[in-house]
C-alpha cells in the first residue's frame, strides 16, 4: 500500500474551478452536428422543472447520466449529452402565484439559478443545445407539432367529462390523477362536462403495447405498467336493443360465456345513452339527482370493489339477443365514463360488484357457470359470486362448454346470427391536453363562426403568449379575459374570429424535446431530418419511474407519429431506459420541492468538493436503488479521494507509457504478477460497472486495487505507470475534475476524456477468475465472477449486488447461506 500522505494538499476548489473554465473555453462537450451513425451515443436525462434550485434527487439523476456520457467519450463515441428546461406548466405557475411573481420572471430566474448549479457540478452537458420550453423559439415548434396532429385528425375538440382539480382550477389528464387526487396538489378531483382538446393516442394503442417487444433494454416493470395502463382486452361486443324503440345498445364483455346470466345492465352516469331513454318524470328526476351525486365521487371510489355500490333504476329495459329476456336498465357509478359505450352487462352470479348490487336492489340472479365445488347451483344458495371459469349451464345449446371453448362458441354464434362481433377494447383514453391556465403553450387554433376550427398558418407561428398582469386561474383560462389576444381574424375567410383561450398540457412540450436537441436553434424547421435520423434513437435515457404512464407513454406516441409522417426512421424514442432510485431524507421520504424536504447539493459541494460529493452518491448504492442521503457517507470516500487517488502522480515514473501494452504471463513474477492481474481484473470490473450503471461496484474494485498497490514493490516502471494512468482513467467519469488534474500532473497531453478507455488483458484474468453459481432456494438465479482465491464474504458481496438476485429476494427474509468454495452460493430465503 502506498503512503497515505500526498506531497501537496488536495485543493478541490481551485481544481474544480480551473477545469470547469477550461472545459468551457475548449468547448469539450459540444457535440458534432452529424455524428458517425455507427459510432454515436445519445445520452439523455429527463430535463428539469425550474420551480427552484436542484436538490440531491436531481443531483443523482444528472451525475448518473454524466458518468455514462464521459465513459462513452472515452470509448471514442460521438456523444450528444444535452440539457434543457421543462418550463411551462403547473409547478412553475403555482410557485409564482404563491410568491406574487409573474410566472415568466419566476421561471427564467430559476432557470438561471439551476443552470449555474449544474455548471458547478461539472456535468458534461452541451450547453450550446440548451432548450427552454417557455421561450417562443421552442414553443413555436410545439404549436407546429399540434398542427401536424390536427391535420391528420389526431387533435380534436369535443365536449366530455373531464378530471377537474378545484384547487388548481384546471383539467387534468387521466395520467395526472393519482388515487383520485391531483398528482401535484393532492386535491380530490371532480368530474366536469366541458369542451376539451384531445390527442387521439388511442389510435396508437395497439402499437404502444406491441412495440414494447422492441424494447428489451427497458425495465420490465415500466413495460408492465404501460401494458396495464393501456389495458388491451379481447372480447365480444353484443348488440342488445332498447325494448321500446329497438335502438341498438352494443355492450362489450370479456366473458361471453356468461351471456345467459345477464339480469340487468349498468349504465355510467355520464353516458350519452341516458339522454336517449324516454324516461317518465319520476325516473328522470331520480336519475338527474343520482348523476349530481355521482359527480362528487372519484374514479377510485367508484371503481373500488366494495359492497356499498348504489344506483337508480331507469324504468326501462333492454332485450338480450341470445334468449330474448328483458334486462333491467340501471344507472350505476361503478361504470366509469368513457368505458366502451358507457354500459356494461351485469351478471350477478359471476361478478363481485354485480352480485353486491343485485342483492342490494333485489335484482334476479341467474347461475350460468357451474361451480364444481358447490353443493348446489341454485342462485338462492350463493354466498358470493363465482368468478372462475367452468362449464356453462342454463345456457341452451352451449351447456357443457368450458372456458376458451365456451367463449369461442358463443362469439362464433353471435357473429353468425349478426347479434355481435369480436373486438378489442382498451382502458386507455384519448389524451386530454387543454388546460384552463395561463402558463402554457397557446393552442394555435382560431374559432370562426363560419369556418369552425381553423389552424393558424405556419408562417404566423409562434402564437406568442402575452405577458399579462392577471394570470391567476378562475375556472377558465385567464387568456379568455385578454381581448387583444382573443380577438383576431379567421386565416381562412378573413372574418371576425376568436383564438382558443386554453393552453397545452406541459407534457406536450416534453413529448418531443429529445428531437429538438439534435438541431436546437433551427429557425426554419423543428429540426433537420438528417440530424434527427443521425442521432435518434436515444441510446440511454435516465429518469424516474414516476413517469412510466405519463411522459414515457407520450414521448413514445410522438416519436411514432413523427415516424408515420416521414420525419423519423425509427419509431421508438430510446433503446435503453434506466430508472434511477429515489433519494430520501432522514425520515425515508422521497425528496421533493412540494414537500419542502429537499437538500441542496451546493452546501455539500462547498464543504467537500464536487467530485467527493459525486463519489459519495455513486458509492452509496446501485444506481437503481433508493438512497437515504446522509453526510456521514462522505467521510470514507473523501479520504479515498484525498489519500489514495490524489497522490497517484507522485508515483508516476514518466516512462513512455504504452497503455495498450500487455505483459507476457511469464515476464512478471511474484508481487508484480499479482498486481498486474489485479489491475486487469479491476479494469474488467469497472468497465462492467459502467455498462450496468452500478458505479458502486466499480468504486469498490478501484479501492481494492489502490489498497493493494505498493509502488516500492513494483520494479517494472512501465507496469507502475500503467497502474497510475489507468487508475486515473477508470475514476475519471466519476470524479472528472480530479482526474483531469491528475492526468495533467502526469504530463499527459489533452483531456483525459479524449484518451482511450483502458482494455484489460484477457490472459491476465482467465486463470484467476472463476464463475460461481448463485442459487436462491436451490434454483440458479445468476452467476458472479470472482478470483479463484476469494472466499464467502467476497462472493456474497458480488451476489447481493446482482439485480437478478435482488429481484428474487425482494420481500423475503434470508434464513441461511450455503457456500461451496469455487462452485456455488445457495441463499435460503422465505
Amino acid at each position: 500500500m502506498f503512503e497515505d500522505t500526498p506531497k501537496q494538499k488536495y485543493d478541490f476548489k481551485t481544481i474544480e474551478s480551473k477545469w470547469q473554465s477550461k472545459w468551457n473555453d475548449d468547448k469539450l462537450y459540444e457535440a458534432v452536428s452529424i455524428p458517425d451513425p455507427i459510432n454515436k451515443f445519445y445520452m439523455l436525462v429527463m430535463f428539469a422543472y425550474p420551480s427552484g434550485d436542484i436538490h440531491m434527487g436531481h443531483f443523482r439523476n444528472y451525475i448518473i447520466g454524466d458518468a455514462a456520457a464521459r465513459y462513452q467519450m472515452m470509448l471514442g463515441k460521438d456523444v450528444l449529452h444535452p440539457f434543457g428546461w421543462d418550463a411551462f406548466g403547473l409547478p412553475a405557475e403555482r410557485a409564482a402565484i404563491s410568491r406574487n411573481i409573474h410566472p415568466e420572471d419566476w421561471t427564467l430566474d430559476n432557470v438561471g439559478i439551476s443552470r449555474e448549479t449544474l455548471q458547478k457540478v461539472g456535468i458534461s452537458y452541451d450547453w450550446s443545445r440548451e432548450v427552454t420550453t417557455c421561450l417562443p423559439d421552442y414553443y413555436k415548434w410545439t404549436q407546429w407539432m399540434f398542427a401536424q396532429l390536427f391535420k391528420k385528425g389526431l387533435a380534436y375538440r369535443k365536449r366530455g367529462f373531464v378530471n377537474w382539480c378545484p384547487e388548481d382550477k384546471t383539467v387534468l389528464a387521466n395520467e395526472q390523477v393519482k388515487d383520485g387526487c391531483c398528482e401535484r396538489c393532492g386535491t380530490e378531483i371532480e368530474k366536469r362536462d366541458q369542451m376539451q382538446w384531445y390527442f387521439k393516442i388511442t389510435d396508437y394503442a395497439d402499437r404502444l403495447i406491441d412495440d414494447l417487444d422492441k424494447l428489451p433494454n427497458w425495465p420490465d416493470n415500466v413495460k408492465a405498467m404501460q401494458k396495464e395502463w393501456i389495458g388491451r382486452s379481447y372480447g365480444l361486443e353484443v348488440n342488445f336493443t332498447i325494448e321500446e324503440t329497438g335502438q341498438p345498445l352494443p355492450v362489450f364483455t370479456t366473458r361471453p360465456d356468461t351471456i345467459y346470466g345477464v339480469t340487468f345492465m349498468a349504465i355510467s352516469p355520464e353516458a350519452e345513452l341516458l339522454d336517449q331513454l324516454d324516461m317518465d318524470d319520476e325516473h328522470k328526476a331520480k336519475v338527474k339527482e343520482y348523476k349530481k351525486e355521482a359527480a362528487k365521487r372519484t374514479d377510485i371510489e367508484r371503481a373500488a370493489i366494495t359492497d356499498d355500490k348504489d344506483g337508480v333504476f331507469t324504468g326501462k329495459y333492454a332485450i338480450n339477443p341470445f334468449n330474448g329476456e328483458k334486462i333491467q336498465l340501471w344507472v350505476a357509478d361503478y361504470v366509469l365514463a368513457g368505458y366502451g359505450t358507457g354500459a356494461v352487462m351485469a351478471v350477478p352470479a359471476h361478478d363481485t360488484r354485480d352480485f353486491a348490487f343485485a342483492n342490494k336492489y333485489d335484482i334476479p340472479i341467474k347461475v350460468v357457470i357451474k361451480n364444481e365445488n358447490a353443493e348446489s347451483q341454485d342462485a338462492k344458495s350463493l354466498q358470493e359470486a363465482f368468478t372462475e371459469y367452468g362449464a356453462m349451464i342454463n345456457s341452451d345449446q352451449f351447456d357443457g362448454k368450458i372456458g376458451k371453448d365456451a367463449i369461442e362458441a358463443v362469439s362464433k354464434y353471435a357473429e353468425e346470427k349478426k347479434i355481435g362481433h369480436s373486438r378489442v377494447n382498451f382502458k386507455l383514453k384519448d389524451w386530454s391536453l387543454s388546460r384552463q391556465r395561463y402558463w402554457g403553450c397557446p393552442i394555435p387554433i382560431v374559432h370562426c363562426p363560419k369556418c369552425g376550427e381553423v389552424l393558424i398558418d405556419d408562417a404566423d407561428l409562434p402564437l406568442v403568449l402575452p405577458k399579462v398582469k392577471d394570470f391567476v386561474p378562475k375556472g377558465r383560462s385567464p387568456l379568455a379575459d385578454v381581448p387583444e389576444f382573443m380577438n383576431t381574424t379567421c386565416p381562412k375567410c378573413g372574418g371576425e374570429a376568436e383564438r382558443d383561450p386554453d393552453t397545452m398540457d406541459t407534457f406536450v412540450c416534453s413529448s418531443w424535446y429529445h428531437m429538438r436537441y439534435v438541431d436546437a436553434h433551427n429557425d426554419l424547421e423543428p429540426f433537420s431530418k438528417e440530424a434527427l435520423n443521425a442521432w435518434l434513437p436515444v441510446d440511454l435515457y435516465v429518469g424516474g419511474i414516476t413517469h412510466a404512464t405519463g411522459h414515457l407513454l407520450y414521448f413514445r406516441f410522438f416519436t411514432k407519429f413523427m415516424h408515420d409522417i416521414g420525419w423519423l426512421d425509427c419509431d421508438e424514442p430510446a433503446t435503453r431506459l434506466f430508472n434511477h432510485g429515489m433519494v430520501t431524507d432522514g425520515d425515508g421520504v422521497v425528496m421533493s420541492k412540494s414537500l419542502g424536504n429537499v437538500v441542496s447539493p451546493i452546501a455539500v459541494m462547498e464543504e467537500r468538493g464536487v467530485d467527493v460529493s459525486r463519489l459519495a452518491m455513486f458509492f452509496t448504492a446501485p444506481s437503481e436503488k433508493g438512497v437515504l442521503w446522509s453526510d456521514d457517507g462522505i467521510t470514507g470516500v473523501a479520504k479515498f479521494a484525498a489519500n489514495k487517488v490524489y497522490p497517484l502522480p507522485d508515483h508516476y515514473r514518466k516512462t513512455d507509457s504504452d497503455l495498450k501494452y500487455h505483459f507476457k504471463p511469464d515476464s512478471l513474477s511474484g508481487y508484480e504478477r499479482d498486481i498486474y492481474v489485479k489491475l486487469n481484473q479491476t479494469i474488467k470490473k469497472v468497465s462492467d460497472s459502467y455498462g450496468r450503471l452500478h458505479f458502486n461496484t466499480g468504486i469498490s474494485a478501484l479501492m481494492e486495487l489502490l489498497r493493494d498497490y505498493k509502488p516500492s514493490e513494483v520494479k517494472n516502471d512501465l507496469l507502475n505507470d500503467q497502474i497510475v494512468l489507468k487508475s486515473i482513467q477508470m475514476i475519471a467519469p466519476l470524479t472528472p475534475h480530479l482526474a483531469e488534474e491528475l492526468w495533467l500532473m502526469c504530463e499527459m497531453s489533452g483531456s483525459v476524456f479524449k484518451s482511450n478507455w483502458p482494455e484489460y488483458d484477457p490472459e491476465a484474468i482467465i486463470s484467476d477468475l472463476i464463475t460461481i453459481a448463485v442459487q436462491i432456494n436451490g434454483k440458479v438465479r445468476d452467476t458472479v465472477e470472482v478470483s479463484v482465491d476469494d472466499g464467502q464474504e467476497v462472493v456474497e458481496k458480488a451476489a447481493f449486488a446482482s439485480e437478478k438476485v435482488q429481484q428474487h429476494l425482494d420481500g423475503k427474509d434470508i434464513k441461511r447461506k450455503i457456500f461451496v468454495k469455487g462452485r456455488l452460493l445457495n441463499i435460503v430465503a422465505k
